[in-house]
């Protein structure tokens, strides 16, 4: 005693709520934290005379120059999402520019953070370390080689 058109619209409304839940919730999902695997620990790249270390990867773009990253600071890179440190003279670090807390971009480094304008969440510069929560998780390092000539590229 169903209507065939009352059985097809519930059908197409059950299909269409069900395609919009699923969408809804993996954009809810979304925190940040999944964008890209953590890298080895060691990361940090220091530039040397020669070997392949300091070479860039094979097609690896410039991201930043070395002589941009300031000493006991770093440098945002907003459309690569990346913020590149040098916790101490020649050394050089690399972590996403995506606040763990809730996927914000960092916006600035100073005083020895990393810092999120969002919450207030701070980095440490070494080794991207929460400095100050909300935040509970560190950014994601990711690796670099740093070339003879000063520049920084992914690894």
């Amino acid at each position: 005693m169903s209507d065939p058109t009352s059985t097809a619209r519930r059908t197409v409304l059950a299909v269409g709520a069900a395609a919009l839940a699923g969408g809804t919730l993996a954009a809810c999902g979304s925190t940040g934290e999944k964008q890209q695997p953590r890298s080895e620990s060691g990361s940090a790249a220091t530039p040397s005379s020669g070997g392949s270390a300091s070479e860039p990867a094979a097609g690896g773009k410039a991201i930043a120059k070395a002589a941009d990253v300031p000493v006991g600071g770093g440098t945002v890179l907003k459309e690569e999402k990346l913020v590149v440190t040098q916790p101490t003279a020649g050394s050089f670090r690399c972590f996403s520019a995506v606040c763990t807390h809730q996927g914000c971009l960092v916006n600035k480094v100073e005083n020895g953070t990393i810092d999120c304008p969002c919450h207030g969440s701070k980095f440490e510069v070494a080794d991207g370390a929460v400095a100050h929560g909300p935040a509970t998780k560190p950014l994601p390092e990711k690796k670099i080689n740093v070339a003879p000539d000063g520049n920084i590229s992914l690894a």
